[in-house]
C-alpha cells in the first residue's frame, strides 16, 4: 500500500515557475515507477511525465517537453515534477501516481495508487 500527497500547487503568471512535490509513505516507494498527471475543468485527466523506478528513464508529454522536469528522490520517498515557463493552458489539477510496474508507465489506468491532486493555476 502507498499513500501519496501533493504539495506545491498555486497561482502563478504566465512565464513563472512552480516546483510540485509527492510524498510517499511506505518503505516499497523504490520499487514503484512514478508518474504525474493533470486534469483541467471538463477535460479528462491526461499524462505529464513518469519516471522510473531507478529514475534513470523518464518520459514527457510533447506538449511540456522542455518545459518539465521530473525527478526523484528514493531515500526521501519523494517524486518531484519541476514546472518553468507555465502557461496559462497548464491550468490544472496536477495528480501523483504509482505504478508497480519496472517501466515507465504513461497509461492512466496502470497506476494503482493516487494522490489528492495539487491545484495549478496560471494566469495570463
Amino acid at each position: 500500500q502507498v499513500q501519496l500527497v501533493e504539495s506545491g500547487g498555486g497561482l502563478v503568471q504566465a512565464g513563472g515557475s512552480l516546483r510540485l512535490s509527492c510524498a510517499a509513505s511506505g518503505r516499497t516507494f523504490s520499487r514503484y515507477a512514478m508518474g504525474w498527471f493533470r486534469q483541467a475543468p471538463g477535460k479528462e485527466r491526461e499524462f505529464v511525465a513518469a519516471i522510473s523506478w531507478s529514475g534513470l528513464s523518464t518520459s514527457y508529454a510533447e506538449f511540456v517537453k522542455g518545459r518539465f522536469t521530473i525527478s526523484r528522490d528514493n531515500a526521501k520517498n519523494t517524486v518531484s515534477l519541476q514546472m518553468n515557463s507555465l502557461k496559462p493552458e497548464d491550468t490544472a489539477v496536477y495528480y501523483c501516481a504509482a505504478s508497480s510496474r519496472w517501466t515507465i508507465v504513461v497509461v492512466a489506468t496502470e497506476y494503482e495508487y493516487w494522490g489528492q491532486g495539487t491545484q495549478v493555476t496560471v494566469s495570463s
